[in-house]
């Protein structure tokens, strides 16, 4: 269940929630009845949202997001089990599910996630177990529910936003203040597509950001990062809007970043999600869960001169 905050189309509202995987996706559930929006089945994609609307997506067994999910050994570091859930250590260069985009040969974390599941004996239903998404080269914490009754119980508390996510950081430049909150709607570039941007457009939602320096050098700053939303690229997009574009992220990066990025030889994106707190359905326990800083990312912070401090 979703409740709406904004003027949005159907389609591109769904799309932007944790839980689906995308807007063909979200297309399709709209085409086959499977959403309703204050208790009444719509199967208009274009429809417009109003403030307080409630959204639901009802999945059936005729209409599965993915039928080709092959188990597969990915290694994935499990850093937390229970019988409702799984908290996963997510490796870099590694897309969290199918996509159009991607190769159909192509291995993603839901594969690896069946081969979890079936070495478990588990039942897997690949449209009720990512709670949340994480992008190819972030790294860390992601949590993955093994029923259906656990993915709603947990995406409820993503649409209440009492998960606390904190990622860690290394941007080029050091932030004057040290810390702060930046408070910018993100929404679709509208001259580059797969990318985000602050400038307000009509698909725009909001997003908060919460940072403090944990550490810095003469050129760079090791950060954490607060998410109180949680918008496709966010981090990436709010950092490098402030003039701290995350090192390693030729996407979002400034000259200045890229320079800093080749000279401290950094190889992949220094973003990190490196602890998630949640409540687990099992036993209504609050868990918080940290994720070990990549080796990538603390060669590169030796490299720059910046630790992580406890």
């Amino acid at each position: 269940m979703f409740t709406v905050r904004g003027p949005e189309r159907l389609d591109a509202f769904l799309a932007a929630q944790q839980s689906i995987i995308s807007r063909a996706v979200a297309q399709r559930l709209i085409r086959t009845a499977c959403v309703t929006v204050n208790g009444v089945v719509v199967t208009k994609r274009a429809l417009m949202l109003k403030p307080g609307d409630i959204v639901c997506v009802t999945q059936t067994e005729e209409a599965p997001l993915r039928e080709d999910i092959v188990p597969t050994d990915l290694k994935l570091p499990v850093l937390y089990e229970d019988a409702a859930c799984l908290v996963l250590d997510k490796p870099a260069g590694l897309a969290v599910h199918p996509a159009p985009s991607i190769p159909p040969t192509e291995r993603t974390l839901l594969h690896g996630i069946a081969f979890l599941f079936s070495q478990r004996s588990i039942p897997f239903a690949p449209d009720a177990v990512l709670v949340h998404r994480l992008d190819r080269e972030t790294t860390g914490c992601i949590l993955v529910a093994k029923t259906k009754e656990a993915h709603h119980a947990l995406q409820k508390q993503f649409e209440e936003r009492s998960v606390k996510k904190t990622y860690v950081a290394l941007v080029a430049g050091v932030p004057n203040p040290p810390s702060a909150l930046i408070d910018a709607p993100v929404g679709r570039n509208l001259l580059e597509r797969v990318k985000m941007s602050i400038l307000r457009t009509s698909t725009s939602r909001e997003a908060r950001t919460a940072y403090r320096t944990l550490s810095s050098s003469r050129d760079c700053a090791l950060l954490a990062c607060d998410l109180f939303t949680g918008r496709t690229h966010q981090i990436r997009v709010h950092l490098s809007a402030i003039g701290h574009p995350i090192l390693g992220d030729p996407t979002y990066a400034s000259v200045g970043s890229e320079r800093l990025s080749t000279d401290l030889h950094v190889v992949s994106l220094c973003l990190h999600a490196r602890e998630l707190t949640f409540t687990s359905p099992v036993g209504d326990v609050r868990h918080t869960i940290i994720a070990p800083l990549p080796e990538a990312l603390t060669k590169a912070m030796r490299t720059a001169g910046v630790q992580m401090s406890v």
